[in-house]
């Protein structure tokens, strides 16, 4: 057996186990830190794919600078307390997200069945990186010139997403406080 698909079986069975620990965790930090072991493994899945700077990029970005961001707002808003159990839950809640699952499983399979196989060849060539002066450049010039747009509105979303959390945990606390 190749060293290289069982590396990829080891890393694949953490990142599945490790999103359901995200999703079962009864504590948003042990979920955050659920997922930041999600994130460890795929860094392991991209550099088995060859793609060293990405596994790199994934440890930092990702699992240093945007999870110590998520656990640093969890932390300051006072946020880690349990969730509700699922066994609490409406049976229309239940049935809803039963369906829901079903179907985006369903929609995954038909996706991953009418597709066809890839070859692995795309216009970025070997020769053509190397032309470029190396995978860091080919990912730059394209991140920069073909996608800077998109870039900018995901790191906007992330700007948004941690504001409008802070504010609406600061107004849930202030009308707290006001009811006391």
């Amino acid at each position: 057996m190749d060293w290289s698909f069982l590396a990829f079986i080891v890393f694949s069975t953490i990142a599945i186990l490790g999103s359901l620990m995200v999703i079962l965790q009864k504590t948003p930090v042990s979920s955050a830190f659920s997922l930041v072991l999600v994130f460890f493994s795929f860094s392991g899945l991209y550099a088995l794919l060859g793609a060293h700077f990405i596994a790199a990029l994934q440890i930092l970005v990702y699992t240093g600078a945007i999870m110590v961001l998520f656990v640093f707002v969890i932390m300051l808003l006072g946020q880690d307390e349990p969730t509700s159990d699922l066994k609490e839950s409406s049976l229309l809640f239940k049935g809803v997200a039963t369906l829901g699952a079903f179907g985006f499983l369903t929609i995954l399979l038909q996706a991953v069945l009418s597709a066809k196989e890839i070859n692995g060849k795309g216009i970025y060539t070997d020769e053509k990186i190397a032309e470029m002066g190396g995978n860091l450049k080919a990912i730059a010039e394209v991140l920069f010139r073909d996608y800077i747009f998109h870039f900018e509105l995901i790191s906007f979303l992330i700007l948004a997403a941690v504001v409008a959390t802070v504010a609406l945990a600061k107004r849930k606390n202030f009308n707290e406080e006001e009811n006391a």
